[in-house]
């Protein structure tokens, strides 16, 4: 008779898969909680230290690392030499092999759970029979998921010799441990404050295989690294499958609304960065004054929103062609009126990471990994560096215009003003050209550039930006300061009688 080991932490399934197992003739070997739960549903089980003839010790730490176990699992069935060796010290042959590890990632993610209780929640005994058991695939099935029991139990009733999934199954395995030890390797590293450790080891798991990638002909996938967090999280509400661009424009859109925080916003995302971005009263407000400052970009945009929408913004979201809405929340009858849209995605939820995360960002041969930017934007810090000082309703406009160039590709230059981007200068080679621009696309979409706030992501090189801010009507700058030509913009604002602030970081977005 074929034997099957079984020993898992999650027991969804288990029972039914056990009784699948049984119904092929298999004899069950279990241990601890597994073969309780079995007996408890009246299948007969054998302890694995009936086999071992060896109890289990240590708090359950020791009960399958055993020759009895391991031998049953890596014995070669084509090599007379190694059943004949197993034979000859009374180990049966194991055919199959169902563990799924102690939940350790969910230990670390708890809060006041001291350090030697999530180290309980290290497994040794499964990922040893595991990796067993899948180095010797050839004869041995390893299950490591609770959804590959069906395929397992139809591979079984279809009595033939199911190599190309006991294969697939191994690789799957090798995967699983590969995950299970990089998280336990990051949270020894976090335990002495290291972000970067000597070996960086990045587990994800695939959400789903896309279309293509950013162009037809490129083979394409979406990884996230857990379920329950990041854009893996939101919840689709009709529409198309999400592309590739699609989730780039959403990282973006999401990144353009964090530091805003509570507050109702609304960024309109083209190509990864802000083409409008607002506050309002309502989000209708917030939409609409986003949507002004460059309602020909907006075409085709993703839309983001801070705090749950209504009916009425949805409708004017609706009359507009739309990749994408996402926000925290819809009400019935916003989801009514914007799934009349047939093809529109609609995101729901927050797309929060946990902790502050890591940006990564392929180059060739290698990988850029950084700490991600602060999401919430304040003004601690700033200095007035002119004479002349901002007013209560400038410094508005400037917090507003600081908060909103964060997310713009650099060069950035935004200008501001009632809470809104009337103008933004994205991606531009010199700071001037992006000041320019953003004069530019400010006058083409009907706004008068008179009295409005500048932000820019980094420092002002020459004193030519200023000038070209003040051809704008431009009356407050907002710029982290650090240039060696910091004196002569300074005096180039004075002489325009403009207020500037330093705030002492930067904001690129490369």
């Amino acid at each position: 008779m074929p034997v099957a080991l079984l020993s898992v932490s999650d027991k969804s399934g288990l029972v039914e898969f056990a009784t699948g197992l049984r119904a092929h003739d298999f004899t069950l070997l279990s241990t601890g909680g597994t073969a309780r739960a079995l007996r408890e549903a009246g299948l007969a089980v054998t302890d694995v230290s009936d086999v071992t003839r060896f109890p289990e010790m240590l708090d359950g730490r020791v009960k399958t690392l055993h020759p009895a176990v391991h031998g049953g699992l890596l014995a070669r069935r084509d090599l007379p030499a190694h059943m004949a060796a197993i034979a000859a010290h009374g180990i049966a042959p194991i055919d199959l092999v169902c563990v799924n590890l102690y939940p350790f990632r969910a230990a670390a993610a708890k809060t006041g759970l001291a350090p030697g209780e999530v180290i309980e929640q290290i497994d040794i005994g499964g990922p040893s029979m595991l990796r067993s058991a899948a180095k010797n695939f050839a004869a041995v099935t390893v299950v490591v998921d609770p959804g590959d029991y069906t395929r397992v139990l139809e591979a079984q009733a279809n009595g033939g010799d199911a190599l190309a999934l006991r294969r697939e199954l191994a690789e799957k395995v090798y995967a699983h441990t590969a995950a299970y030890d990089a998280a336990i390797a990051a949270w020894f590293a976090a335990q002495r404050g290291e972000t970067f450790p000597e070996r960086l080891v990045l587990s994800y798991e695939r959400a789903q295989t896309l279309r293509y990638g950013e162009n037809p002909g490129q083979a394409a996938a979406f990884y996230r690294e857990r379920p329950d967090s990041g854009l893996a999280a939101l919840r689709q509400h009709g529409g198309k499958e999400l592309s590739f661009n699609n989730l780039l424009d959403l990282e973006g859109a999401m990144l353009s609304i964090a530091p805003f925080g509570t507050d109702t916003a609304c960024a309109i995302v083209k190509h990864t960065t802000p083409c409008g971005l607002a506050t309002g009263a309502t989000t209708l407000e917030a939409y609409q004054k986003a949507l002004a400052c460059d309602p020909v970009s907006a075409f085709g945009s993703v839309i983001a929103f801070s705090v749950p929408v209504d009916e009425a913004c949805a409708q004017a979201v609706a009359s507009l062609f739309v990749e994408c809405v996402v926000a925290p929340e819809f009400t019935p009858e916003a989801l009514a009126a914007l799934g009349a849209k047939k093809n529109l995605r609609v995101l729901e939820g927050t797309a929060t990471e946990r902790g502050r995360g890591l940006d990564v960002k392929g180059v060739r041969g290698g990988l850029l990994v950084q700490e991600r930017s602060a999401a919430f934007l304040d003004d601690a810090g700033w200095k007035v560096v002119t004479r002349r000082q901002p007013t209560s309703a400038e410094l508005k406009d400037l917090l507003f215009a600081w908060r909103a160039v964060a997310s713009v590709k650099s060069n950035a230059i935004v200008l501001a003003r009632d809470g809104a981007t009337i103008g933004i200068g994205a991606g531009q080679m010199s700071r001037v050209d992006a000041a320019f621009l953003a004069a530019h696309k400010a006058r083409a979409a009907g706004h008068d550039t008179t009295g409005s706030a500048l932000g820019s992501d980094a420092f002002f090189p020459f004193r030519d930006g200023v000038d070209q801010a003040a051809t704008a009507g431009v009356v407050t700058i907002v710029q982290p300061g650090g240039s060696v030509r910091d004196e002569e913009v300074i005096a180039a604002a004075d002489e325009h009688r403009m207020a500037m602030v330093f705030t002492g970081q930067r904001t690129f977005r490369h």
